[in-house]
Formats: C-alpha cells, structure tokens, sequence
C-alpha cells in the first residue's frame, strides 16, 4: 500500500494523533494537579485552560471533513418520514390541545 495525501486525509491521522495526545496531556495534568498538597489559583487555571483546550481539540475533531460530498434523494429520506406511522405525533398533538384547553390564559403566540 503506498500512503499518499489522500490516504492520509482519509484515515484522519493527524487529527487522531492529536486528540490521542490531548488525551494523555490532560492525564498527566490531572494526575499532576491532584497530587499538590495544597494548589493555588494560577495552578487551577492552568487545568482549567487544559480542560478548555481539549473542547477546541474535540470540536475540531468531531467537524471536521475528510471529503466532500454530495447528498443524495437517499441520504435524507430519513428526513421525510411520516411522524403519524411511529403513533406518536397524534398522541403529542393531542397532550398539546389537552393542555391548552385546561390552561387557556397561557397559550403560547
């Protein structure tokens, strides 16, 4: 197998290596921190930038896009489904009138 740009963009290794390294960065900084006898706040906020790093890191991660595409009319169809075929949207819409006609004064709108 011959590792080209494309193959490394596919299997997301940079963006793995990463978040593995976060990982490990933020147990050692957990463990470090636990182990003070008595921290102070500068120590405190250390962690805290740490912990705040790591939600860029994941945000990263998690959105980020290997490759384009190109929905399909099958992709979304998920989308199109009927609600009254689960049963539960007239049950809902019913609780909801239910409501409304015990509570008149507070109607939403």
């Amino acid at each position: 197998m011959k590792i080209t740009p494309q193959w490394v963009d596919q299997w997301r290794i940079w963006p793995r290596m990463i978040i593995t390294l976060y990982g490990i960065a933020f147990y050692e900084t957990t463990t470090w921190f636990m182990s003070l006898p008595d921290p102070t706040n500068a120590q405190a906020g250390f962690v805290s930038v740490i912990v705040g790093a790591g939600a860029g890191f994941f945000g990263i991660y998690v959105n980020g896009k290997t490759t384009p595409s190109t929905p399909t009319s099958s992709d979304d169809s998920w989308m199109q489904s009927d609600r009254s075929s689960t049963g539960r949207g007239d049950q809902r819409s019913s609780e909801h009138t239910d409501w409304e006609r015990e509570h008149p004064d507070r109607r939403a709108g």
